[in-house]
């Protein structure tokens, strides 16, 4: 059975071809040729204007074909695979006007629509560069007058800025500043006055080398009135929950890079001989293979569910939005250097081994952290939330919404961006239905339908879980900072989520998943038992942890190496690359008819939060 919501990210990876074939525009071979040169990916971001992916980044109400975030995930995941620079230089203009989706009007909305289906590039311009992620202490003003606004300062660190035909910005619209004293101005550069603006020279950079990470600067720039996002005073708030869905895109980038990294190796583990056996079949170099491999799947599992939950739980993205921004990419922080370590000396050359891809990956991997708040940031996102959480799961708070999450068969809701909210009021449900799904599997168990082994797992996760939200629970917030024990706290409650995200996926998807390429991979919980292995393994405490046999690993080792060989996506579900060969993928639907009349505008948002200050770009 075909899973939908790899339909456009198949239309785009074979769209732009096989990328070992070096004619490609968007070959691995011009990827890194364009990362040595420092040169901006221009051609490969054209390609994917003619295959139509700006339409993906418009929702379906406002002129565009974004119905799904789960399809958008993979989207972005595929193109991360093929380059992070391509992904993120042609990505940032969804950045830049998702603002817009979640804050403005919906006349302006629709209009900020049609000009990105007409092939401009926005981008978001939120970091200064005297205050980094402290966002409330932001110094680019923009003054009232009697037509609009007059605009001074520079903001630095901006991806596209300089390649951008409108950009986002957040300026202080109060002298005071606070929470209520910023505002996003959407900035049209093609109609400032000469002069008022200028563009900063791009920084050199150690990963995505060919970005655009450069930076620009106003001074008396005049916007007319309707270039505000939003409501006056709304800023703060747009950006928290703009960035919650953008959060989950970064964990898609991740993904990618680490599939590429571990293929790369792969190839290598399986042509090299070493003691005249082939690498791969060396104890410790599978091990390596298979843990990576086992993290890819943990990731994938935390992402899909997140991004699924943009539609069905919108209200509990505060927490799963920075459990994935979180999670993902600091596993993969550690997964792609582990692998470097099976290639050797040829991770860090340039040339050899597949023309220096794999140091490009491992260098523009460092970057994903950063996007859309770092790694304290996140973990702190849900330290702030730790007394909500407690209270939910002691009370087995679930949103109906959970279902329509978990089951990857059903049909979304569409999205509602009026249930966005700062703080979740309900929890989160995917962990506040583990004992649930823990019960569930120990009677598959005592069924026979499940093997014995899932049911001491499952046990085991549980009795895990219930500790950790009585240290929760046991936590007394600090008036001006957060003791480190808080962040482990919190990077262990990202661990639960995504044990929680496998067994929901498991229970509910297993029965229309029994054929098909991956089915070997469901059928006797194999990837679910290995997965477990690995998040029960970094929850114990050191002193607790037994020996590690890798029993639950080895049995993964044949559908990595079938996946490779067969050239499809390293994943629980089932999705061709392109280097597969041809095939002619579900064609993505076609474009949406032109939206109605605008409706009246929302009310003002709620109150801004806090945690602005913490937001990092």
């Amino acid at each position: 059975m075909r899973y939908p919501a790899f339909a456009l990210a198949e239309h785009l990876d074979h769209g732009l071809g096989d990328p070992h074939d070096p004619a490609r525009v968007a070959s691995f071979a011009r990827c890194v040729e364009l990362d040595a040169g420092e040169e901006f990916p221009a051609e490969i971001c054209a390609e994917l204007d003619r295959l139509g992916l700006p339409r993906w980044y418009v929702p379906a109400e406002f002129g565009g074909e974004l119905r799904s975030y789960e399809e958008l995930l993979h989207a972005v995941r595929i193109l991360a695979r093929r380059d992070l620079t391509v992904a993120i230089g042609h990505g940032k203009t969804y950045l830049g006007a998702v603002s817009a989706w979640v804050g403005a009007t919906p006349e302006q909305a629709r209009r900020v629509g049609a000009e990105v289906l007409a092939g401009s590039v926005i981008s978001l311009a939120l970091t200064e560069r005297e205050h980094g992620s402290d966002l409330l202490a932001g110094e680019v003003s923009a003054v009232p007058t009697g037509a609009g606004y007059r605009v001074d300062g520079e903001k630095w660190l901006i991806n596209n800025a300089s390649r951008a035909d409108l950009v986002c910005v957040l300026a202080r619209t109060e002298p005071a500043g606070g929470t209520r004293g910023f505002s996003l101005l959407l900035v049209d550069k093609r109609r400032l006055a000469p002069g008022t603006f200028r563009c900063l020279p791009k920084e050199r950079t150690h990963g995505v080398r060919g970005a655009d990470i450069s930076g620009i600067a106003f001074a008396g720039a005049e916007v007319p009135a309707e270039a505000l996002v939003g409501a006056a005073g709304a800023g703060p708030e747009i950006v928290l929950k703009s960035v919650q869905l953008t959060r989950t895109m970064c964990a898609a980038m991740s993904l990618g890079l680490a599939d590429q990294a571990l293929r790369l190796v792969l190839d290598f583990a399986t042509g090299h001989r070493l003691y005249d056996r082939p690498l791969v079949d060396l104890p410790h170099a599978n091990r390596t293979l298979t843990e990576a491999y086992v993290d890819l799947l943990i990731g994938e599992a935390t992402s899909v569910l997140t991004a699924r939950g943009i539609h069905a739980t919108p209200g509990e993205l505060s927490v799963t939005s920075a459990v994935a921004k979180y999670l993902v990419p600091t596993m993969m922080d550690r997964t792609i250097p582990r692998l470097g370590q099976v290639l050797g000396a040829r991770a860090l050359l340039t040339s050899d081994h597949a023309d220096g891809l794999f140091q490009k990956i491992e260098r523009d991997h460092r970057i994903v952290g950063i996007f859309d708040g770092n790694t304290l940031v996140n973990l702190n996102t849900l330290v702030n939330q730790f007394p909500g959480l407690v209270r939910g799961y002691r009370r087995g708070v679930v949103d109906p919404g959970l279902t329509d999450t978990v089951e990857l068969i059903r049909p979304l809701p569409d999205f509602d961006r009026s249930r966005l909210a700062l703080l979740s009021r309900t929890g989160c449900s995917v962990v506040q239905q583990l004992p649930a799904a823990v019960a569930e599997v120990l009677e598959l168990v005592d069924a026979g339908i499940a093997p014995p082994a899932l049911a001491a797992q499952a046990e085991t996760l549980a009795g895990l879980v219930d500790g950790l939200h009585e240290r929760m629970a046991a936590y007394r917030p600090q008036p001006r900072q957060v003791p480190a024990e808080a962040f482990t706290m919190a990077g262990e409650y990202a661990l639960a989520f995504a044990a929680a995200a496998c067994l929901h996926l498991w229970l509910r998807n297993r029965h229309w998943l029994v054929d098909g390429p991956t089915a070997p991979l469901w059928a006797d919980a194999r990837w679910l038992r290995a997965c477990l292995h690995r998040l029960i393994g970094q929850l114990r405490p050191a002193t607790a942890t037994g020996p590690d046999d890798g029993e639950d690993y080895d049995r993964l080792l044949p559908d990595l190496r079938a996946q490779h060989h067969e050239g499809r996506l390293f994943s629980l579900l089932p999705a061709r690359l392109a280097e597969a060969g041809p095939q002619t993928p579900e064609a993505p639907p076609r474009l949406a008819e032109a939206a109605g009349p605008p409706s009246e505008s929302p009310a003002r948002p709620a109150g801004a939060a806090a945690q602005l200050s913490e937001v990092a770009r």
